[in-house]
């Protein structure tokens, strides 16, 4: 998968994610041929017909006429791809992965039907309910809820007030997505600042020390 983005390669597993500048001196044949070579050298074998090249646009040029690059031959270009379980466009929009989470947890809604109507406890269903569809909603949620319209918020309010509807959760605690977005951020960012060792502490800022030069002031009175 090839991201003209940033200079840098990115593995996870088996997969490698190549990310190029659009401005760099190198082009992302050269990069493909260094890849190839560095595979070959480690008795491994680059796979192009799985290989998929998306091309990320800032929104002030989507309406220019812009001289994009060549795809790679051999690399098919698309304009949404799947990371680590996250459906990204070339948009850089969340609409591809709601209208994804959407499809996913209405046929798990449909799946859970099944047990109840079996005699499953409700508070089995319950459980359930959170390892699977609540589980699929949240997951990464503070990665792409950022990018997501208020057409997406209310699509997934929606959907969460239809599990109310049949049942899966009681009508005086229907859960808000953006709440949930808010507590699930806060979660995170509490770990990131408590655990030293966590990997995304690296990447926060130290506060920095502000001395204010006041003027001086011309009498010793109080604001009452």
């Amino acid at each position: 998968m090839l991201i003209h983005d940033t200079n840098k390669i990115l593995k996870f597993a088996d997969d490698t994610y190549l990310v190029v500048p659009a401005v760099t001196t190198m082009t992302c044949a050269d990069e493909l041929s260094h890849i190839e070579s560095w595979a070959t050298e480690n008795n491994l074998k680059l796979n192009c017909t799985k290989a998929k090249e998306i091309i990320f646009q800032s929104c002030s040029n989507r309406e220019k006429v812009v001289q994009l690059a060549p795809p790679q031959q051999g690399v098919e270009l698309v304009d949404k791809i799947t990371t680590l379980g996250i459906v990204v466009n070339n948009r850089l929009t969340a609409a591809n992965h709601i209208r994804y989470i959407m499809t996913a947890c209405s046929s798990l809604l449909f799946a859970l039907c099944v047990p109840r109507s079996h005699g499953l406890p409700e508070t089995s269903i319950k459980d359930v309910l959170q390892a699977t569809v609540f589980a699929k909603i949240t997951y990464c949620l503070p990665a792409w809820f950022g990018f997501g319209t208020a057409a997406d918020r209310d699509r997934l309010n929606s959907f969460l007030r239809h599990c109310v509807k049949l049942g899966f959760w009681s009508s005086s605690n229907t859960p808000c997505i953006s709440t949930v977005a808010e507590d699930i951020v806060d979660t995170l960012f509490n770990k990131i600042t408590c655990y030293h060792y966590h990997i995304l502490q690296s990447y926060l800022p130290d506060r920095p020390d502000i001395d204010y030069y006041l003027r001086e002031r011309h009498h010793n009175k109080t604001n009452s």
